[in-house]
């Protein structure tokens, strides 16, 4: 693990460059010389203001690039070392940047009649981008495709087969995009209010990538209508990790975390009643770290971060987090981020948003 982190580091380093490196603070530099890993992540400075920021896993920031508005998830290429953030839902835009240099972002906007769902996923050859996106007069979700090659101008759009789709995902091959349908249908001109919480839909889909077409869908159970389906993200079997919030009485204890793989019904984690009552029905995040088959989970509104086994489903370890947000794969665990603006336990005078990302020029870590 330490090896996989050492050459993170170091491939960042040898992609930015002298001119970027230059560039930096002395402070700044330092932190990257002694760094493991490096992530970025929407962040509120101290002045009001939005940014994404590039910060090592001790939570020292490196370097800032402004934002026009609040974003909120992150997507990575490995084989190009771009990063998007994408606006916070009902937003408009998404903002692709290189964190090594200090080049021009790129902003693009959703079509008139769509907007952004807060994420994405870059294919694995990072030539094109894949946002989650809601037809908002359709009401239906949908996946806008972006050629990176050509400054991402959209190319085509595919169906997710579902409702308010979120986070999404894409196989290692490329061939398969996982999309989790919240289920929950919004408008812009009612803002983030949501419109059908008595008539909720959650699924989570399967789709071809080449083609749009739909390749299973899996809808969660009746007696879990209102457990609205997240986040996802792979672990190293190629197993679908989902992660859910729940609209239904605080008091019931819903299952909040599955799995599941092409050709497989869903399967719940039984989280022991204790853990379920301390994530206050809902995850904010999930992520895999696949080097120790592990399954990271946090909740904004419990103030706590979860480890699971990914064999097992076993609890391994619990860690209270008040304003728990973003998790990503550490070189041990997982690294976890908070509103109150701390990042692995160091306190910076910013807000982290809701999701970090680890940049790697290597596969999932």
């Amino acid at each position: 693990m330490m090896r996989s982190a050492l050459i993170n580091r170091r491939s960042f380093v040898k992609a930015a460059g002298i001119g970027f490196l230059a560039s930096l603070a002395p402070r700044s530099l330092l932190a990257l010389e002694r760094a493991d890993a490096v992530y970025a992540s929407g962040i509120r400075t101290a002045n009001g203001s939005f940014a994404i920021a590039t910060v090592t896993e001790h939570g020292e920031i490196i370097d800032q690039v402004a934002l026009p508005a609040r974003a909120h998830g992150m997507a990575f290429s490995a084989a190009t070392g771009k990063t998007v953030a994408f606006a916070r839902r009902p937003g408009t835009y998404a903002m692709i940047f290189d964190p090594r240099n200090k080049g021009e972002p790129i902003v693009i906007s959703s079509r008139e009649d769509r907007h952004f769902y807060g994420h994405g996923v870059f294919s694995p050859d990072g030539r094109i981008l894949y946002a989650s996106e809601n037809d908002f007069d359709g009401n239906r979700g949908m996946i806008g495709l972006y050629d990176a090659t050509n400054r991402f101008a959209r190319i085509g759009e595919y169906e997710t087969y579902g409702i308010g789709p979120h986070d999404m995902t894409v196989s290692d091959d490329g061939r398969l995009l996982i999309v989790a349908n919240g289920g929950i249908e919004t408008h812009p001109d009612f803002g983030r209010t949501k419109l059908n919480l008595g008539a909720m839909q959650p699924s989570l889909a399967l789709i071809d990538a080449a083609t749009g077409a739909l390749i299973e869908k899996h809808v969660l159970p009746a007696e879990w209508s209102q457990l609205s389906t997240r986040h996802v993200d792979l672990d190293g079997e190629g197993r679908i990790w989902f992660a859910c919030q729940y609209e239904g009485h605080r008091k019931d204890l819903p299952p909040l975390v599955g799995h599941f793989a092409k050709g497989e019904d869903l399967s719940f984690v039984a989280l022991p009643e204790e853990t379920t009552r301390r994530l206050a029905n809902y995850v904010g995040a999930i992520a895999v770290n696949r080097s120790e088959g592990l399954v990271g989970i946090t909740s904004p509104k419990g103030g706590t971060s979860v480890t699971i086994d990914a064999k097992t489903g076993k609890v391994l370890a619990e860690s209270a987090v008040p304003e728990a947000a973003g998790i990503a794969p550490a070189r041990d665990g997982f690294a976890v981020s908070s509103y109150d603006g701390d990042f692995l336990a160091t306190r910076s005078d910013v807000a982290w948003d809701q999701h970090i990302v680890r940049i790697s020029q290597r596969a999932r870590a």
